[in-house]
């Protein structure tokens, strides 16, 4: 390759290096340390656990009349069950004006064990700088998806200056050989070349699944490409008013009931009471513990409890084709939880890797630039 492109290619790293390089040191720490959020708050948080009892679990008409009365005038979004040992969420939410709520409540009896708001505490203020850098959503989150594309770029001419002129340069870019004698200056070029280029496929792979976040119209190319023909916006089908099931059989214990029946090896149950006259009874089953993308969506009309269909990625998983597979996968993918333990620590040191990039690519830049000033005698 010429020098005159490896130094077009060089001043593009550079400039934007030091444009967004902050910021996406923001960006890696944040989703670095927020990489084992679940196993630290599993292991702090001691009301998510209960004593498993040989008796059988309250209903969801139970619990949703035990949560109406823990937050009066909140609106009940969902009850999930997470097994014998494990504590019922009572989740509440609303848009606007936004609030979002967690009672974690004893299965066997009811007794609400803990309120938590889920828009306070350390790990939001970490995944809130993580998705917005802390500005409002509606601004963090065009400047996010903008500083993502720029470090895509970025991951691309450090590829570029990277690549050596010779194979038998190859082995020294790939590897540390350092001595004692070795500066301390030299030892930073090599950490930031030779983890970078490891560094690179990850980068590159948060990037892309962190753009289907924050840019539809990426996720919907995105899906596209994959051969994609559902809808990725999630909408519920409408219920039709008229002849309905007895409301003292309550329809939402029938729901739970069924999807109990339909999934006794779930590791998590998820039904939702309907927030209007159309809407319907929502209900979940995650078949796997730590991921999201197995997870079984299905619709149940309130009135006849009829099952409906939908047209959008989130129905059930064995109607699901492989882009659909492939998008549910997204946040699985982006935290390493899609291979459990080891990824997520993948993800933790790639992030590392990825937050120390910027400051090694600014030591570069700042000892040239004093080394320049000195040999001119300024």
């Amino acid at each position: 390759m010429k020098k005159t492109t490896k130094r077009f290619f060089g001043k593009i790293h550079l400039w934007l290096g030091l444009l967004i390089g902050l910021l996406v040191f923001i960006l890696a720490i944040t989703g670095c340390i927020y990489a084992f959020q679940e196993e630290i708050q599993d292991y702090t948080q001691t009301y998510r656990h209960v004593k498993p009892e040989n008796k059988p679990y309250l209903k969801p008409s139970d619990f949703q009349e035990i949560a109406t009365k823990t937050l009066p005038g909140k609106n009940l979004h969902a009850i999930k069950y997470n097994g014998k040992s494990r504590s019922v969420e009572a989740i509440y939410y609303n848009y606007e004006p936004l609030y979002y709520y967690i009672a974690y409540l004893n299965p066997y009896t009811g007794e609400v064990l803990k309120v938590n708001n889920m828009e306070e505490g350390f790990f939001h203020f970490i995944l809130d700088g993580h998705f917005y850098l802390w500005l409002p959503p509606e601004i963090g989150q065009p400047v996010v998806a903008t500083v993502t594309v720029i470090f895509i770029i970025m991951l691309i001419s450090g590829l570029i200056l990277w690549l050596p002129a010779k194979i038998r340069q190859l082995k020294s870019r790939l590897w540390f050989k350092w001595s004692n004698r070795t500066r301390w200056r030299r030892k930073n070029y090599d950490l930031h070349n030779i983890s970078g280029i490891y560094a690179m496929i990850f980068g590159l792979f948060f990037a892309i699944t962190g753009l289907n976040w924050g840019v539809p119209v990426f996720a919907e190319a995105y899906y596209k490409m994959l051969g994609g023909k559902q809808e990725l916006l999630y909408t519920e089908p409408e219920s039709q008013p008229g002849l309905s099931i007895d409301p003292a059989k309550r329809p939402l214990n029938l729901v739970w009931e069924k999807m109990m029946k339909d999934y006794p090896n779930a590791v998590s149950i998820e039904v939702h009471p309907p927030e209007t006259s159309l809407a319907p009874i929502a209900a979940n089953a995650n078949f796997e513990q730590g991921t999201y993308w197995k997870t079984d969506y299905r619709y149940f009309d309130q009135y006849s409890l009829k099952e409906m269909n939908v047209n959008h990625v989130f129905g059930r998983l064995k109607d699901q084709k492989f882009a659909d597979k492939a998008i549910r996968m997204n946040y699985d993918l982006h935290t390493g939880a899609i291979i459990g333990l080891p990824g997520k620590i993948i993800a933790f040191i790639a992030s590392l890797i990825i937050a120390i990039l910027p400051v090694t690519g600014f030591m570069i830049w700042y000892g040239r630039r004093k080394k320049e000033r000195k040999v001119a005698g300024v």
